[in-house]
């Protein structure tokens, strides 16, 4: 993405413009990490980045509030001669009327917010990961299920959005169909979220367009959702071999990030919903720290030494 709207910043965290005069329509925003220019405060700036949304709370403020009105101006006229994105006030701060002036004279937004600094600042810093994060678009379905991410792949009409309103009529949850937008937020976290033009929206062949939200209610859609596992479905051939213990696990990868796999073979009869729901919650007993795999494996080798001795 190249970049958030300043617009889109204020809206979302309910911001005050203190400087009207100042067109912020065309700001936008390209990082996602702030900076609370302490040191820039006392006139050092090398390695200062430009790019980062500068925060000033209670500790910054105190400290101006022990400067001169000489040396206040000069540094104002410093910090706000960089081409920053904007500087926020945080915890309800007033900027003195000298601040404001020098920030509308340099073009520079100044805002205002209620919110305690280290809270506006975690919630600004995660917002903003997800809104600048690498993102693909792919073709699937992403459903939450027990609170597990489950993306549903395969080839086109396999049955992908009919397991999805079977889930969704079971107390499950839609994120998105047919196309899917991934974003990295971390090395270990991938979101999954629908376009704006298809949200909430299922396609059924022979039916046509489904709006979930209004007939099943809000509670049978959601906005984004982590992915934690992917479920390929294929076609049933009986040439190959499927895996019928699951000892070992299979990954996909996504933006560098993998994800485990299980691909489904698909025969006339076969329940997907069942199955899908099935995978989740065993991918949640995985997660806490238990295998049914390895445990049936456990009591095998159990029996057979016993057969030994």
């Amino acid at each position: 993405m190249d970049g958030v709207r300043l617009t889109e910043i204020v809206e979302k965290m309910n911001l005050k413009n203190l400087t009207p005069g100042v067109d912020i329509t065309e700001r936008k925003v390209h990082v996602p990490d702030v900076n609370r220019p302490a040191l820039q405060l006392t006139g050092f700036f090398d390695h200062f980045d430009l790019n980062r949304v500068q925060i000033i709370g209670n500790v910054e403020c105190a400290y101006l509030e022990t400067l001169t009105r000489e040396r206040k101006d000069e540094i104002y006229e410093k910090l706000l001669a960089h081409k920053v994105p904007c500087i926020v006030f945080s915890n309800d701060l007033q900027p003195e009327s000298e601040f404001i002036e020098t920030a509308e004279k340099n073009d520079i937004p100044v805002l205002g917010t209620c919110k305690k600094t280290s809270s506006f600042m975690g919630e600004l810093i995660r917002w903003l990961n997800v809104k600048l994060a690498p993102c693909i678009s792919i073709h699937g379905v992403l459903v939450d299920v027990y609170g597990v991410g489950v993306l549903i792949m395969g080839e086109s009409g396999i049955g992908k959005s009919e397991a999805a309103l079977e889930l969704i009529k079971r107390g499950h949850r839609l994120v998105t169909d047919d196309v899917v937008e991934i974003r990295k937020v971390s090395d270990e976290t991938l979101v999954g979220s629908a376009p704006d033009i298809t949200r909430h929206f299922i396609e059924l062949r022979g039916i046509g367009i489904v709006d979930v939200k209004s007939m099943f209610g809000v509670q049978s859609v959601r906005e984004t959702q982590n992915i934690d596992l992917v479920i390929t479905l294929e076609d049933w051939s009986r040439e190959k071999e499927y895996d019928r213990l699951g000892l070992e696990e299979e990954y996909t990868e996504f933006l560098g990030n993998k994800v485990v796999c299980h691909n489904i073979p698909i025969r006339p009869g076969r329940n997907l919903a069942i199955i899908v729901e099935s995978a989740a919650v065993n991918h949640r007993q995985k997660q806490m720290g238990y295998n049914a795999a390895q445990e049936l494996y456990k009591r095998v080798q159990e029996n057979l030494a016993k057969k030994r001795r």
